[in-house]
């Protein structure tokens, strides 16, 4: 039976009498061995033309090998070369490059089959976390990405021309899951892109991201909120163990609240005064603290009310949002909202916002809004802790930053 190999050239090499090259495709690597006066004349003679990364069709007789890695090797009838690849190659994947050579030719990058798994990955926990959602009654929805206001606000807003009006692309999907709220659609969620002007150089900050969001309508407070984010993530990292070596957490995962987190760091030489917000060192600290106990997953909460969002819901000094933080790295964001029409007015006023550019998104607290909650998660930051990447532009495809906008 007659194997068609279809690929692009990982290396030529002749020894003798006998050329050799490898082919690389989605299924793996396959080498092919010429033999001159084994093989047609001509086909002995393609191989001297072939070179790194030229795609070629490769067709021949699949026999034992005890030379060949794989354990086999094609033997060939026929070679055409379907496209040669033009010398010097920017990239050799067998050499390597800068990152910033790697991003520029990410389609020759994305050859390299360590950085394939790490998209494929993504692929599987985006296909569990809809598999979570639909076994529990959950939908899927799509809200506007150029919207006319943010739900954070502030500097990090992407502003765009729409005809004669101003408008923004989207931070978050934050108030229209929560107008949802008020719909009846008790349970839904998202998966899209969500755009931040920050000009932060961080392992884990990009302007654009992938956002998973879910709201939840009829809760009692953030715990409501939490039991279903934990239950959600153990069936995500279930999912993930035939695949990569992981660890996963029983549930509840531990709560710490922001008083305890300031106590922990406090002891470790780390002073904050209250009310400032953790940053990334914060988190990284308080992982390490946490992991030498064995914890990986934890929430933080009762944050105090002043660092969170008009959105989140306020008791005096404290808040109920809460954040999910994974091995030192805040992964999600959330909590229980405002779902009180007056009390979320006055908490938007005390913040500073214009009431009218909010109409909106107001409106749909004046007729019937029940207690809610939800979170946001950081998708490329799931896989990035969970493949130890340390560098969340690894996880994306076409990564943006303040620099970067092409490819």
């Amino acid at each position: 039976m007659q194997t068609v190999l279809k690929g692009w050239v990982e290396n030529v090499r002749e020894i003798g009498n006998i050329r050799f090259f490898v082919v690389r495709n989605s299924s793996g690597l396959t080498q092919v061995t010429a033999k001159k006066g084994d093989v047609p004349e001509e086909v002995f003679k393609i191989i001297s033309e072939i070179g790194k990364e030229d795609c070629v069709d490769v067709r021949g007789r699949l026999v034992e090998s005890k030379i060949a890695k794989t354990g086999k090797e094609l033997i060939p009838d026929s070679i055409k070369i379907l496209s040669k690849a033009e010398k010097p190659l920017p990239l050799d994947l067998q050499v390597g490059a800068e990152k910033d050579t790697r991003f520029n030719y990410r389609f020759i990058d994305l050859r390299d089959k360590k950085i394939q798994k790490i998209f494929i990955l993504k692929n599987r926990v985006i296909e569990l976390f809809r598999e979570f959602f639909k076994n529990n009654g959950f939908i899927e929805v799509h809200t506007p990405v150029i919207q006319a206001a943010g739900a954070e606000g502030g500097s990090s807003l992407f502003e765009i021309k729409y005809y004669d009006k101003k408008a923004f692309l989207r931070q978050s999907p934050q108030l229209y899951k929560q107008i949802l709220m008020a719909s009846g659609l008790d349970k839904v969620y998202e998966i899209g892109q969500a755009f931040r002007a920050e000009k932060f150089h961080t392992h884990r900050h990009v302007c654009e991201f992938l956002s998973l969001d879910i709201e939840v309508a009829w809760i009692e407070s953030e715990e409501d909120v939490m039991k279903i984010v934990e239950k959600m993530i153990v069936h995500v990292l279930n999912g993930l163990k035939n695949e990569i070596k992981i660890n996963v957490p029983e549930v509840p995962f531990k709560r710490i609240t922001y008083d305890e987190v300031l106590e922990m760091l406090k002891k470790s030489g780390i002073e904050l005064e209250w009310g400032e917000d953790l940053t990334d060192l914060h988190e990284k600290k308080l992982g390490e603290i946490l992991g030498k106990k064995g914890i990986d997953w934890y929430f933080i909460t009762k944050f105090p009310s002043e660092i969170k969002p008009f959105y989140i819901m306020y008791d005096g000094k404290y808040s109920r949002g809460i954040d999910l933080d994974y091995k030192g790295m805040e992964i999600a964001s959330g909590g229980q909202r405002e779902h009180r029409y007056e009390n979320l007015k006055k908490v938007m006023e005390e913040k500073g916002l214009k009431l009218s550019e909010f109409k909106f998104y107001l409106d749909a607290f004046r007729y019937g809004m029940p207690p809610h909650g939800g979170i946001g998660l950081g998708i490329e930051r799931l896989i990035e802790q969970i493949l130890n990447i340390n560098d969340i532009k690894e996880t994306i495809l076409f990564p943006r930053t303040p620099e970067r906008v092409l490819p």
